[in-house]
């Protein structure tokens, strides 16, 4: 038996080729801002900048050296994704793909974060920061119409983050920072057995070489840990203006982890009649490069009085690290290939903030946020698209020592499409979707 050798690199693909098209989160790719609830109540206008704010652990660690004694922040946000399809596929032989529409892709995932900043009487600061950076989950209905391009999406990426910050002068510091990381992933899909004999003229005739008539399914699981790091300095030219400049490196990962499949009876039957495709399509090691992007930002605070300041970022990400995936198999199957082509995004956003009285602060802002994918590219598992940010938050001071902030976003994308072909089968329509995000943190100082 002789199979093709396109169709072939296309079933072996299955969800691991794209390794880093994780899930349709709600940032730019499936980048996770959410390591601050004061930030996220302004859509992260200012952050790295605003005071009182223990996140600059990672988002500007030279801000530490504003902070006095001991520093505790604890951050949860929580997201609620939902994403409908609401096109259509078709089969190799131009039929409707059977299935429903996945239902809701979406869940809701909470995000932890946890930070502490001490300073030191000679204007050392030293910080430790636990946050998720990148990641999130979908999960669409088993037998929906897209089936063959993506099922389970999972992905968990933590960082650890330590960061020293000192004063060079009054108003100008500097600060430097490593990151430990973990990456986990697991992906998932359904494989057309049935196209893949139909593909082949020899099994053709076979009363099951039909498209769509032998559902298999492939899921791939890997992990790995890399380093990276952080710098970033702060000035405050004024007693009421400052601003920053923050760097975070890309991380590399080899993941590494198993591929496991099942093959219908028959199907299974027909492969392990010649000894040269018995080999394929067995359980096995697999692995992965995977790069997360650096990212550029600048941020700056302007306090117009004792009460009311407006704030301001800009960043870049630079997604355009991400090309293309190759997924290598310990099993004689030949290397996945599926090219990406992303681009590096924008983020811009701005906020304000008003001190309503001793015991509460209230903020809010609005976000531009570009996706790094395009048409040409975008799967069901990231139907990602350019999105806008609405949000509002506040702080209430409940005493000396201890605050709590509250934070609400609306995430809206512009009308994600998809367009994509693989084995064969074809979907095309847009997504139906959006975002809310719930935050609520503590501090407490010391």
């Amino acid at each position: 038996m002789r199979i093709s050798p396109v169709y072939q690199a296309s079933a072996l693909a299955l969800g691991i080729a794209g390794a880093l098209a994780f899930a349709p989160a709600h940032a730019s790719g499936f980048q996770l801002k959410e390591n601050s609830v004061k930030g996220l109540g302004a859509a992260f206008a200012g952050s790295g900048v605003n005071e009182g704010d223990a996140s600059v652990v990672i988002n500007n660690p030279a801000a530490m050296t504003r902070f006095e004694g001991t520093t505790v922040q604890a951050d949860l946000s929580v997201i609620d994704l939902t994403y409908e399809f609401k096109g259509s596929g078709t089969d190799a032989l131009g039929r409707p793909l059977t299935g429903g529409d996945g239902g809701n892709a979406g869940d809701v995932i909470p995000i932890p974060a946890f930070s502490v900043i001490h300073k030191l009487d000679n204007g050392l600061a030293l910080g430790a920061m636990v946050s998720a950076p990148f990641g999130l989950k979908t999960e669409y209905e088993p037998d929906w119409q897209g089936r063959y391009f993506a099922d389970t999406s999972d992905v968990q990426i933590i960082n650890l983050t330590f960061s020293a910050a000192l004063d060079i002068t009054d108003r100008f510091s500097v600060g430097l920072g490593a990151i430990y990381s973990k990456a986990d992933v697991t992906l998932s899909k359904s494989v057309d057995f049935g196209t893949l004999l139909f593909s082949n003229p020899a099994t053709r005739p076979l009363p099951f070489a039909v498209p769509q008539a032998r559902d298999g399914h492939a899921e791939i699981q890997g992990d790995d840990t890399g380093f990276g790091w952080v710098a970033g300095f702060t000035a405050r030219p004024t007693d009421r203006f400052s601003f920053g400049v923050n760097y975070q490196s890309e991380i590399d990962y080899e993941l590494r982890g198993t591929a496991e499949w099942q093959v219908p009876g028959d199907v299974r039957a027909v492969f392990n009649s010649n000894p040269m495709t018995a080999q394929l399509f067995q359980n096995g090691g697999a692995g992965a490069k995977l790069t997360t992007p650096s990212t550029f930002s600048v941020a700056a605070r302007y306090d117009f009085t004792d009460r009311f300041a407006m704030m301001a970022t800009w960043a870049e990400t630079g997604w355009s690290s991400l090309q293309e995936v190759r997924i290598d198999f310990d099993n004689p199957d030949p290397d996945s290939v599926e090219p990406f082509g992303w681009e590096d995004t924008q983020f811009a956003s701005i906020g304000a903030e008003y001190k309503l009285n001793d015991a509460w602060t209230l903020r809010g802002g609005v976000a531009f946020d570009e996706t790094p994918t395009s048409i040409e590219h975008r799967t069901p598992r990231l139907p990602d698209a350019d999105r806008n940010w609405y949000s509002v938050g506040a702080t209430w001071d409940v005493s000396d020592a201890l605050s709590v902030d509250f934070a609400f976003t609306h995430l809206k994308p512009k009308d994600p499409e998809v367009d994509v072909t693989s084995g064969g089968s074809t979907i095309a329509g847009p997504f139906d979707g959006d975002a809310n995000l719930f935050g609520v943190s503590a501090q407490y100082r010391f």
